[in-house]
Order: C-alpha cells, then sequence, then structure tokens
C-alpha cells in the first residue's frame, strides 16, 4: 500500500514536471506538440516525463 502511494506522489510530480517545463522552456515547441505532450504526461506521467527528459531535453 505504501509503494502506491508513493507512485502515485511520483506520477503528481513527473505531470507537474512535465507541464512546468513545457510551459516555461518550450518556447519554441508547437502548440499542438505541447498539448500532446501535457495529455500523454497525464495518462502516462512517469514513463511520460522519462521519454520527455530523453527526447526533448536531451
Amino acid at each position: 500500500m505504501a509503494f502506491g502511494k508513493f507512485l502515485w506522489v511520483l506520477g503528481i510530480i513527473a505531470f507537474i514536471w512535465v507541464v512546468a517545463d513545457i510551459i516555461k522552456y518550450q518556447k519554441k515547441m508547437d502548440n499542438m506538440h505541447k498539448i500532446l505532450w501535457i495529455l500523454a504526461a497525464f495518462f502516462f506521467s512517469i514513463i511520460t516525463a522519462i521519454v520527455y527528459y530523453f527526447v526533448v531535453k536531451k
């Protein structure tokens, strides 16, 4: 049960990080790509954060 709560909190943190980074730093990114990243982060937060880090942040 504690592990589930940990993953839940980690997922929320990952979602917030992706959204904040997109809003604050990704000025050149197309609006449609921003929306897609945010939706992906909402549904698959931890996995999306990892992929976002390696694909966009490099």
